[in-house]
This record gives C-alpha cells, structure tokens and sequence, in this order.
C-alpha cells in the first residue's frame, strides 16, 4: 500500500513536518522527485531541522528512507546533510537506502543553472541556483549521469564527456564567474563518501516490499502549482510534483497507490516570480510574513504572500486525487478580525472559478469573501472542538469548496502541535 503526501500550492505548505508526524504509520517514507531546493523543515523536541535531500522518515528508528529516481542528487550537499544528521545522533546509514536510477548534480550542473538565469535579465523565472533545472534536462535529453554511475570504472570519463559539452553551452553564455576546479575537489570526494551508503535497484526494493505487504509514504517536493506540466508554466520547477510524479518517480504501479494526502497552508505564499493572483504587496502581506516567518528554509529568500486561494487550491486536489486535506499554519492567521479568501477570478473580465491557461499573460483579479477572524491562540489547542466556533466554520468552507475534508491541522511547527480531526 502507497499513500501520497504532496503540497498543493506553490510549495513551502510544510509537507516535512506532516511526513515526520505520520511516519510512525509506515514502514518506508520514499521521495519521489525533485532537488536540494526543497526545504522540508521538522521541528520536534525544542530543535529544528531541515531536510532536502533526505526522506522526512529519517528521525524515526522503525522506518527505512528511500531517496527515489525520480530525484535528482548533489553529492556534496547530500554528504553535508547526512553529516548534520550524524552529528545529532541519527543513524543514517540504516536508515537510508538510495536509488541508483536518481541523477546526480554536477557542478557544471550548479553553473550552467547560473549562467542561464544570469542570462535572462528581468526574465529570472526566480530560481535557487542548485543546477536542479539543467540536471532534468540532461536526463531527458539523455546525456545524465546516475548515482549508479559512480559505480562504473568509466565513469570518470562519461564524467569529462559531459563536462565538456556544458563548458560550452557555459561559453555561449558569457558566462565566466566559475572556478570548477575548485568545485570538483569537493565533489568527488563526496562520491566516495556515498560509495558506503546503501545504493539500490528502487524499483524492485519497493515492489518487493509492496508484495510483503510494507506501508509506503511516498512524499514530494515543491508544490502542485509548479508542476512541469500543470504548473503555473514557465515559473514551474522541472519535475512532475503531482501524483501522477509518484509512479515515474518510484518505478511503482498506479493500482499499488491507496489514498493522496494533499497539504495547503490557511494562506498562499510564492517563491521567486510568476504569477500569484491572491498576493498581497500590502501592510497584511508583510504582516503574514513576519508572523508565518515566510523565509525560505534551504535559501532564506522572502516569500511572497496573500490571502487563501481556492480556485487553485480545487485545481490541485482535482489533478491529484486527493482524498484528505492538512491545513498548515492556521495559527499566522490569529488575531485578525477577518480571513479573506479568494474564491473567483475575474479573468480580462469573465467571471471564472478555473485556473486559466494563460495565466501568466491574463489580467487577473482576484474576487474576495470575508470571514470572521478568531483571537484565540490556536497553538495551546490539540482537539478540533476547543478551536474557536469562527476557525471551525473557516475549515467547513474551505472543505466544501475544495471538494475534499481537512483531516488534519497544524496550529504551530513543533510535531505535538498538530490536530486529527
């Protein structure tokens, strides 16, 4: 059995956190896509930890983490991760398995990444630089190399192969801010140091573990908004986010997943550009900001912030098939005497609940209902029927307009602040 836990907004909703507090459930936790630009923050016995590479299971001794083919890998920051979880007494290499169908980062990766953004001016699709992009592009332009590939006693020279054909497209570009001698030293070095980890053929260790009946959490990055294919393109990232990435991304059959589990915060925030119908470039956006510490967890950037939206928040849980709803950082929104949530668009002046196609081109405006706001501090409440009658009657609105029930609601970051409902 498979269950899915994926964010359906434009990432940052707090999908480590959830995956952390449901582990216990499951028997593996497996990351099905995306890069060292997620940011899964966990916060539990007064520390906080971020993960990017590594499955949120990490930190519970009763399950195995799988890092799947559907990720892409920089060794460096993999071995600076491990090390981090090392020095506060996780046992990683029993609890880590990685697929040797995921592809590696290289450093002409990070500096073709550099180069490209660097070259498109007031055109930056906002990204964070950590050669995510050019490594899927590799892929499926055939050339990439794999974490199986440090395997191979060639693979220094497939290596240079590919080296060099990105040390051109780097010089076509202008672009000459580099040292990569300097960036290969502590690359291979940290090739080696994955050498003693547990490097697996993923797709017949999950089936396997299927057979025998294992529990698998299969957790995403990013978020459904910036999906390659039903994302907000071209400010998307470069894998596919939605459920649909689960299968492709773990080399697990469609019939094998039981339920997708899809996470939103009570309030939108965006990394980097594109579009954002419901932000707020007001006293409130920077009020949500401040108190939902919107910064982000590997990169430190400012988040952009608005209001809930729910034809987005309905087009996300329609293209994955959510079954259940978690609503993260219910308590930013405290205080207020009213909650503001989008619910239509006026799109070049039709009236629409749908995402538009060209939502980059068209003039968009957001149509707004007002809530009644709720004063208590949520993070001292643990039952759904102390919160306050207001917060409640927030939660059966946007349940009934999404489709989908909330089942569970995270009222502060630490692990015990979180409700069932």
């Amino acid at each position: 059995m498979v269950d899915v836990i994926l964010g359906l907004q434009w990432g940052d909703e707090g999908k480590g956190k959830i995956a952390d507090y449901l582990t216990p459930q499951y028997d593996i936790v497996a990351r099905f896509q995306g890069g060292p630009n997620a940011g899964h923050s966990l916060h539990f016995n007064g520390q906080k930890f971020v993960l990017n590479t590594i499955p949120s299971g990490i930190f519970r001794d009763t399950c195995l983490n799988v890092i799947g083919n559907g990720v892409v890998a920089d060794p460096v920051r993999l071995q600076g991760e491990i090390e981090k979880l090392i020095a506060v007494g996780v046992d990683v290499k029993s609890r880590l398995l990685i697929s040797k169908k995921a592809h590696l980062i290289l450093p002409t990766h990070r500096i073709l990444d550099a180069a490209n953004e660097a070259s498109k001016g007031d055109k930056k699709i906002g990204s964070t630089l950590r050669g995510i992009g050019p490594t899927y592009m590799d892929k499926t332009g055939r050339n990439g190399l794999r974490i199986g590939d440090i395997l191979s006693p060639n693979f220094k020279n497939h290596y240079s192969e590919l080296v060099q054909k990105h040390l051109k497209l780097i010089q076509n570009l202008n672009y000459s801010d580099f040292d990569l001698a300097e960036m290969e030293i502590p690359f291979f070095a940290s090739l080696d140091f994955l050498k003693e980890y547990t490097l697996i053929d993923s797709e017949y260790y999950l089936n396997n573990a299927l057979k025998e009946g294992k529990k698998i959490l299969a957790e995403g990055a990013q978020g459904s908004l910036l999906d390659i294919d039903f994302g907000s393109y071209p400010f998307v990232t470069s894998s596919n986010t939605t459920a649909g990435g689960v299968c492709t991304g773990l080399g697990i059959p469609p019939g094998s997943i039981n339920k997708v589990i899809g996470i939103f915060k009570a309030y939108c925030t965006r990394v980097g550009s594109g579009p954002f119908p419901s932000e707020l470039n007001d006293d409130m956006g920077e009020q949500l900001r401040k108190q939902g510490n919107e910064f982000g967890a590997t990169t430190g950037r400012p988040r952009r912030t608005g209001w809930l939206d729910l034809p987005a928040l309905h087009y996300s849980a329609m293209i994955n098939g959510v079954n259940e709803l978690v609503m993260m950082k219910s308590d930013v929104l405290s205080g207020l005497d009213e909650v503001k949530v989008c619910t239509a668009y006026k799109v070049n002046g039709q009236i629409s609940t749908q995402m538009p196609f060209d939502i980059c081109d068209s003039i968009i405006e957001p149509i707004y209902e007002s809530f009644e706001g709720w004063k208590d501090d949520l993070t001292v409440i643990r039952t759904f029927d102390a919160l306050p009658v207001s917060f409640q009657n927030y939660c059966s609105e946007i349940s009934k307009r999404s489709g989908c029930k909330i089942n569970i609601i995270s009222v502060g970051p630490d692990r015990e602040e979180t409700i069932p409902c």
